[in-house]
């Protein structure tokens, strides 16, 4: 047995999914991916991004051939993958008077998809604007739907993390900077992380936050 946490959302899916194999999407030493349902799943070690659609454990290395799902548990190679706690996965909010949405970061129907890699760039901009949003309590239905309507165009790894961030679910470098978007570290940090995912979440982030400061 391997003790993990989960947010809400990753445990309720897991617990609604049936039982039987499921696809495993990409494997590496740090993290685990399968499909569960059309969405991805993440089962993530100490080193590894703690993506918001992922279950996370202190495992150093992954070595693993098959996935599968028992009475709402997924096992790894026939390891049952045990949920001790929840974990919050939600961004902070942001005290502000804020009401309509800042202007999107680009034509979200080349966007979506547009990059290299399993979360394309653009896809992580995007990822950055909707939750910054979120945590302004802002609702953004038209830019909510376009994306939606493009999820086929990119990896189902990137269309998880977009659903996510349109649900106001981050990874834990993107809450800390948001909790203090003008501490050089904290930009630093979220800038550091994947190969270029941390830059494109702060500068999505940051576009919405200039726009947030000049209406104010």
């Amino acid at each position: 047995m391997i003790p993990v946490s989960a947010p809400p959302r990753v445990r309720s899916q897991l617990r609604e999914a049936p039982d039987g194999p499921v696809p495993i999407v990409h494997r590496g030493a740090d993290a685990v991916y399968v499909d569960v349902g059309g969405r991805i799943v993440g089962v993530v070690g100490r080193r590894a991004v703690a993506v918001p659609c992922a279950l996370r454990s202190a495992v150093d290395r992954f070595d693993v051939t098959e996935a599968a799902l028992l009475g709402g548990e997924l096992r790894l190679d026939g390891e049952p993958l045990r949920v001790g706690r929840l974990v919050d996965v939600t961004v902070p909010r942001l005290a502000v008077r804020w009401t309509h949405p800042a202007s999107p970061p680009g034509d979200i129907g080349r966007m979506v998809g547009r990059g290299d890699g399993l979360t394309p760039y653009d896809d992580d901009v995007l990822c950055g604007w909707f939750a910054v949003h979120r945590a302004a309590g802002v609702a953004t239905p038209e830019v909510d739907a376009a994306v939606r309507a493009r999820l086929g165009s990119t990896t189902l790894l990137s269309a998880t993390l977009l659903d996510c961030a349109m649900h106001g679910e981050v990874i834990p470098e993107f809450a800390a900077w948001l909790a203090a978007p003008d501490d050089p570290a904290r930009a630093a940090a979220l800038a550091a992380v994947g190969h270029s995912s941390g830059r494109g979440l702060l500068q999505g982030g940051r576009a919405v936050l200039d726009q947030l400061r000049g209406a104010a």
